[in-house]
Parts: structure tokens; sequence; C-alpha cells
């Protein structure tokens, strides 16, 4: 087998994403053949080559698994919290595979999370260049202030830069709709506070062409064949 860059390697196997890789290799807990490897670039082969994380040797995950978790509200997006709080690796522990988490809701957030051992899906789904839209329902209290649809589609000023959502609907007079590609922190929550919108509850309905459909609160599902194509489409993946 040919060589290839380090971080590939890691995200294989299913441990982490390729960015998160860059942060083990730099963290300093990353061995191949028992040196300590900092270089990012570095590239081995993985037939050749022992790779061990946090000391332990991992190995290529050829068997790819993706699943859609409608995650409950008080729940980390973090496969495992040192301090007992929940966290997504409590709703699939019937799943013997390792697997990651593609992004992130906040704690008080519900909704669509993409589960997955695939390295390079991870990286490209989360990378800005590829800009998947993110659909939420917002469940708010009070009335909506005049125009904020088009304030929230012309762009909002916050403290690390413009804002804005890509759509916006009304669905009732309690609850509205809108799409972004932005993954910055507490986005959508900034965004709605900056143009007086009290919000009750956030839920992420869609991530790129995924929907969370019928997936009951609490519970998974495997992506089937179509939608699985089509998200490798958006993001450009043979």
């Amino acid at each position: 087998m040919a060589e290839m860059r380090l971080n590939k390697i890691i995200a294989d196997a299913g441990v982490t994403s390729r960015r998160g890789a860059d942060e083990l290799i730099i963290s300093g807990r990353v061995k191949v053949d028992g040196r300590t490897i900092r270089e990012l670039g570095a590239k081995f082969d993985p037939e050749k080559h022992d790779v061990e994380v946090d000391g332990e040797t991992i190995t290529r995950t050829l068997s790819k698994s993706y699943l859609v978790l409608h995650k409950p509200k008080g729940v980390l997006s973090t496969m495992f919290d040192p301090e007992g709080r929940p966290s997504l690796a409590d709703f699939i522990d019937l799943r013997k595979e390792r697997l990651f988490h593609v992004g992130r809701l906040d704690k008080d957030s519900e909704g669509l999370i993409l589960l997955t051992n695939d390295g390079e899906l991870t990286f490209r789904a989360t990378h800005p260049s590829y800009g998947l839209e993110k659909t939420y329902i917002i469940e708010f209290d009070g009335k909506l202030p005049v125009g904020v649809d088009k304030t929230l589609l012309k762009g909002v000023e916050l403290e690390d830069g413009m804002g804005r959502v890509l759509s916006f609907a009304q669905l009732s007079g309690s609850w509205i709709e809108v799409t972004i590609h932005e993954g910055r922190y507490h986005i959508i929550r900034r965004l709605m506070e900056a143009v007086g919108v009290d919000v009750l509850r956030l839920i992420r309905t869609k991530f790129g062409p995924i929907s969370l459909g019928e997936t009951p609160e609490g519970r998974w599902r495997d992506l089937n064949s179509a939608e699985l194509i089509s998200l490798q489409n958006a993001l450009s993946i043979n």
C-alpha cells in the first residue's frame, strides 16, 4: 500500500476526524513504531508501520458506518464526558464499532447528529469550504419582531463577524424554520438574540441532504443507500 498522511490513517481507523487527528498529533499523543510524531505532513504505510494513539495500536476500518441520531435536550455532543453527564455514546451502546460525531449541537439544542467512523466524510462535512446547509426549527416566545426575516436574510453583525440565514419561514404562531451554512459557535442562538427572538426550543432537522425524518428522540437509524450517496455527492466523495 502507498504511504498516506498520518492524520488520514488515524481517521480511517475511526478514532476521530482528520482535523481531530491533527490535534492528537500536535499534542504528542501519536506514535509510529514507538516514536512520537508531531509533524502534520508525515506519511506512512499503514500496513508496514505500527501506529498508536494514546498507547493503543490502531487499525484501519474498512467497514464504514453512518448513523442519524436524534439528540435530546440536555445531552452533550461528545462521545464521552469525564464528569459523567449524558453524552452521545449513551444512545448507541448497542453499536460495537468506534463512532464519532459530525459537527455539534449545544447541550440545550435537539435534533439531527450524524455519527460515523468515516474520517474523510467527517472532515469534508465539517469543513467550511463545502458549505453544507443545516436546517433548524425554532420555537419562540412572544411575537416576532417586525421585519425579522429581512434582517436575518440580509445579515446581522455579531462579535465575530457577519452572520445570516439562507432561508426563513414562519411555520406557525410560535415556530419558525431557518437554514444556514455556517458552523460557528452557537450561531443560531446568537443570531436570534441579536434580532430579539426569544428561543424556547432549537431543533436541527436537516444536515446537508440528510433529514431527521421520523427518527424518535433518543433513537438512531442507519443511513439508507440513497441518503449516503446524496451526502457523498454533496461532499464530492467518489
